[in-house]
């Protein structure tokens, strides 16, 4: 058992060195609006996906283009003695969940109150690696 537990460990270890995540919590976009722009890149090749953010004209491309950035630098830090062109890197995931939300009031007919809820979004964003180690081997 402790021999399948190693060889388990390695596995998981190799398929983390070519993964590379990045993270933006806290961005006062709606997740909604967020949204709409992460499923444009999702699944795509890291140029094409560089290319769709740099010329939409959303705001929250502007933010997932940053984040795409990062996620890129990770992954060369990560695999110093990698190349991104023979990497072949794409979005394997990216995920847009809701975060806190700031609850305003303003003011409405006859003396009441209404709710605004301004809300921000937490976004994760995962690259993979499509050839694997065993091809370079």
């Amino acid at each position: 058992m402790g021999v399948r537990k190693r060889q388990m460990a390695e596995r998981i270890k190799a398929e983390k060195k070519e993964l590379a995540f990045a993270k933006l919590n806290d961005c006062p976009t709606s997740p909604r609006k967020m949204r709409l722009v992460a499923d444009l890149i999702r699944g795509k090749q890291i140029e094409m996906a560089l290319a769709i953010l740099r010329f939409n004209p959303k705001e929250a491309s502007r933010k997932l283009e940053k984040l795409l950035l990062s996620a890129i630098a990770n992954w060369e830090a990560k695999n110093e003695d990698g190349n991104i062109e023979d990497a072949d890197l794409f979005i394997k995931e990216i995920r847009v969940d809701s975060g806190t939300m700031l609850k305003r009031l303003r003011p409405a007919p006859q003396g009441r109150a209404h709710r605004i809820r301004k809300r921000s979004n937490h976004v994760t964003m995962v690259l993979g690696a499509n050839n694997n180690a065993e091809a370079n081997a």
